[in-house]
């Protein structure tokens, strides 16, 4: 081993996903009782048996022992509002005048000097501390709320996807940008850091009702001349939104066609919501790739309505999961499995535990198109990892006595569990303080 190699080997019950559980059956899952995740200068080197790896280490290997905890992939979180972290737990509203009364208030004062960097730096340590090492990620209308999330995730060493929103009318003033400016200040934003270090853009108007065709239009031009890049914005979650959509825009067939019509529906879009979508949207997001992202948590709150996930794969229709922070109540990526359990079992769906922790590794992962990097531990993957303690809470260590097998374990931990259950969380194998 050199100098400049760093050799680190973690140890404990390793779990992760090769396949979608729901399709795959058994062999979706690898789960490794006595095992050993080695690392070498931040990406999976080996994952397997502690006996027959531990005697391939160097004498100089630093091996950290999480036995008996859970060693799985870091969380990822495909939806989540960075200027919202003091809008969580807002009373009383549903979306349209949620948004007035509390979101475009806060999110005025990211203008102000300092804040988008004080509340970067909480929320990227929240997210830590919840297990999640990934997300994408909405900054405010103003450029220098995403260069401040961006420099702390640079900071950080942390993979993330995020963009300035665009903005340019149903908005304060102080909230507005233009489509030529939104252009512009997103295309500057881009140049200086997507694809640098582990920070990737994605071009962010808000909403249709938010955006005029013009910025809509300036958006889809940005999403084509950088098509590696992302795009994420809201679509079909509340039903006066969507009113106001339609009559914004009456040019269009539906809500799904106005994006359409501008260039913004393709494999790397990331749709919020999708609660009340039509045949034919659903038909619009199967043809172009299109990801429609579940918000569960934040569509309860508002009283949205219930994501229909068997719609979404009757459509093969991509499915990735949020926590939409700050109309979402927690960060936690375990307690919004929690919740969308509940949501689908209000509508005679089901989700296996395996299927829930698939969803915010892999099959996040997957639906973002980062799973050459990260969502598993095959070799040359990202290390990015949480450490979960199933019997972290008294509630939950008293119910382990009853616990039969890993599945039911596994329901325990996503039903009952939350921040607390996080035990580590390592960023490219160091690990970080929570």
């Amino acid at each position: 081993m050199t100098a400049s190699t760093i050799l680190r080997a973690l140890r404990g019950r390793l779990l992760w996903f090769l396949d979608d559980p729901q399709i795959a059956g058994e062999a979706a899952h690898r789960f490794i009782a006595d095992g050993l995740l080695v690392v070498e200068n931040g990406l999976v080197k080996a994952a397997g048996e502690a006996r027959d790896l531990l005697r391939t280490l160097p004498s100089e290997a630093d091996i950290v022992d999480h036995r008996p905890h859970l060693i799985m992939p870091g969380f990822i979180d495909a939806h989540i509002h960075m200027p919202q972290t003091q809008v969580v737990a807002s009373y009383g509203a549903q979306l349209m005048e949620w948004l007035n009364r509390y979101t475009f208030v806060e999110e005025q004062k990211l203008g102000e000097q300092g804040h988008a960097e004080k509340l970067s730096r909480f929320f990227l340590a929240e997210l830590l501390a919840s297990g999640t090492t990934t997300a994408a990620v909405y900054c405010s209308v103003h450029p220098q709320s995403a260069e401040a999330f961006f420099a702390e995730s640079q900071r950080r060493n942390t993979r993330m996807i995020a963009g300035k929103v665009m903005m340019d009318r149903n908005a304060p003033e102080a909230l507005t940008d233009t489509a030529e400016s939104g252009y512009r200040d997103s295309k500057a934003l881009i140049a200086r850091w997507h694809g640098r270090g582990r920070q990737l853009y994605a071009v962010t108007p808000r909403f249709a009702i938010t955006s005029t065709p013009e910025q809509l239009a300036a958006a889809g031009r940005l999403a084509a001349e950088h098509p590696d890049c992302h795009v994420q914005t809201h679509i079909d979650e509340n039903r006066a939104e969507i009113a106001f959509a339609r009559e914004l825009h009456p040019e269009a067939a539906d809500y799904a066609d106005i994006y359409r019509r501008h260039g913004l529906l393709g494999p790397r879009s990331l749709m919020g919501h999708c609660i009340h979508m039509t045949h034919n949207e659903w038909q619009a997001f199967a043809e172009t790739g299109a990801v429609a992202v579940f918000c569960p948590t934040s569509n309860l709150f508002l009283g949205s309505g219930l994501f229909d996930w068997a719609q979404a794969r009757r459509h093969g229709v991509k499915v990735a999961v949020a926590t939409d922070i700050g109309g979402g109540t927690s960060y936690s990526m375990l307690r919004t499995m929690a919740e969308a359990y509940k949501v689908l079992q209000l509508q005679g769906q089901s989700l296996p535990a395996f299927a829930a922790l698939h969803a915010i590794t892999r099959g996040n992962a997957v639906a973002l198109g980062l799973d050459r990097w990260i969502g598993s531990f095959e070799a040359g993957r990202e290390a990015d990892v949480v450490v979960l303690d199933a019997g972290a809470t008294r509630a939950m260590a008293h119910r382990m006595e009853t616990v039969r097998d890993l599945a039911e374990e596994l329901f325990v931990l996503v039903t009952l569990g939350d921040e607390r259950n996080v035990a580590a969380t390592y960023v490219m194998g160091e690990r970080v303080g929570l």
